[in-house]
């Protein structure tokens, strides 16, 4: 069975995006890049969001060849979820708009590596209330935005988590890894 795990970067005051809705404040370096690819290996698809899908659609392919990252973002199996959507054109994307709770509970129960959530912070939430994530990855940025997209917004229950590891990264980076607690 797989698991889902959820990504992301957040300031230390819990916003992934900063008051202009800009991310420039995400401190990506060499060994975050390290970090990315290896996390990337652990992990057989990748799952997003409407916005965060059509934001990395847009960017990832522009990525000359060779860049370690893009390619396996451009090459790896890719779900995005939308009932907006009409079709999803970034290489090794399927769309999916109805029954997400089942679609996700079947793609756990198939073989191979485990799904990561990338970003997306409306469907990782759908996706806590649904009980669907089995691991929160959350790296903390050392800088305080003092406004933004809060992380989490739109969960409606209580999340209890334990922590389940840490790793600090020389930039100030700390990667924080949660579990629900069942």
């Amino acid at each position: 069975m797989r698991n889902a795990l959820f990504f992301m970067l957040v300031s230390l005051d819990g916003y992934f995006e900063g008051p202009d809705g800009g991310i420039d404040w995400h401190r990506v370096d060499e060994e975050f890049n390290d970090f990315a690819i290896e996390q990337l290996d652990t992990v057989g698809t990748i799952l997003f969001g409407r916005v965060t899908y059509q934001g990395m659609a847009g960017y990832w392919p522009t990525v000359p060849a060779g860049d370690p990252i893009a390619d396996r973002m451009n090459t790896m199996p890719k779900i995005v979820f939308s009932r907006t959507l009409d079709k999803a054109e970034w290489n090794n994307t399927r769309l999916i708009k109805d029954n997400v709770g089942n679609e996700v509970t079947k793609l756990k129960q198939l073989p191979g590596k485990d799904l990561i959530i990338f970003g997306s912070s409306n469907l990782a939430a759908s996706f806590a209330e649904m009980g669907l994530i089995d691991e929160y990855r959350i790296m903390v940025s050392p800088v305080v935005l003092g406004g933004g997209r809060s992380l989490f917004k739109g969960l409606h229950h209580h999340l209890p988590l334990k922590l389940v590891s840490t790793r600090t990264f020389g930039n100030g980076n700390v990667l924080l890894s949660y579990q629900p607690e069942r």
